[in-house]
């Protein structure tokens, strides 16, 4: 049987999500020809025997270290047998049949990746990506996902929206681009890796779109050190992305955010 599409999932210690996630993939690919192949990074929680017992038709690739969400994802696509691949996190529950997504791949070719409305746990409205960085943004990291009214408030008009980057836990894609571009950027542990991704479609002039009638669940959590994260990922975008002075900009831009950041928690 040809496959239409490999889901492609990065698991780190997320057992108490994996059945969801999957029961959703069966639901909401039903009638797609698909694969699961599920990279875990050396998870301490059971996550690859509960994989075996219970999922024995998941492709599961057990890392001995912890790749991280970049290499983790390469590693998984390069078993795919896919046309497209769903790059999708494992702490999320697919809520609508992706088969709309999958028909503006295969009718519109200058669309190189797809994203969908992402939702909390109770439901509610994140925001499913933003405008690439430049000193404007980087100066109030906020600022990166202000795109108008329509995504401050999650209350859409049109059936389709260009994006300049998606979040990268749903990205829809076929795989030969994800290969042309030679897939995540492995410099990127985690954050700043699905701007670089969709930074380098956009170079190839390729479409990234985010389509507002699809939703699905992402279980999101906060964490201080996730911060730190974000801005080392910001610093490495613009080393890779910033020329000339917009390069010089963006980097003081981003000096300044981290400064103000830093005082903040030593006042608290």
């Amino acid at each position: 049987m040809e496959i239409n599409v490999s889901v492609i999932i990065v698991n780190y210690n997320g057992i108490k999500y994996l059945e969801s996630c999957f029961s959703s993939i069966k639901v909401q690919l039903e009638d797609i020809p698909h694969e699961v192949i599920v990279v875990d990074n050396n998870s301490s929680d059971g996550s690859c025997a509960f994989i075996r017992e219970y999922y024995p038709d998941v492709l599961l690739i057990e890392s001995k270290e912890n790749l991280g969400f970049g290499k983790g994802n390469n590693t998984a696509v390069k078993y795919a047998r896919g046309k497209y691949i769903l790059l999708l996190n494992n702490d999320t529950i697919l809520l609508n049949h992706l088969q709309p997504a999958i028909e503006i791949l295969n009718t519109e070719p200058q669309i190189g990746a797809v994203g969908i409305n992402m939702l909390d746990a109770n439901k509610q409205y994140l925001k499913p990506g933003g405008r690439f960085p430049s000193p404007f943004t980087l100066f109030r990291i906020k600022n990166i996902v202000m795109m108008g009214p329509e995504f401050a408030t999650g209350q859409f008009k049109n059936q389709i929206y260009d994006i300049d980057w998606l979040g990268g836990s749903f990205i829809l894609m076929p795989k030969k681009l994800y290969d042309e571009t030679g897939g995540f950027d492995e410099d990127y542990f985690m954050y700043g890796e699905d701007i670089d991704l969709c930074k380098r479609i956009a170079n190839r002039g390729y479409r990234r779109v985010f389509m507002p009638g699809l939703s699905y669940i992402h279980f999101v959590g906060y964490s201080p050190k996730r911060d730190g994260l974000i801005i080392k990922g910001y610093e490495l975008y613009i080393e890779k992305h910033g020329r000339g002075v917009q390069k010089l900009l963006m980097k003081l831009a981003l000096g300044i955010n981290k400064t103000i950041k830093q005082v903040k928690r030593l006042k608290n």
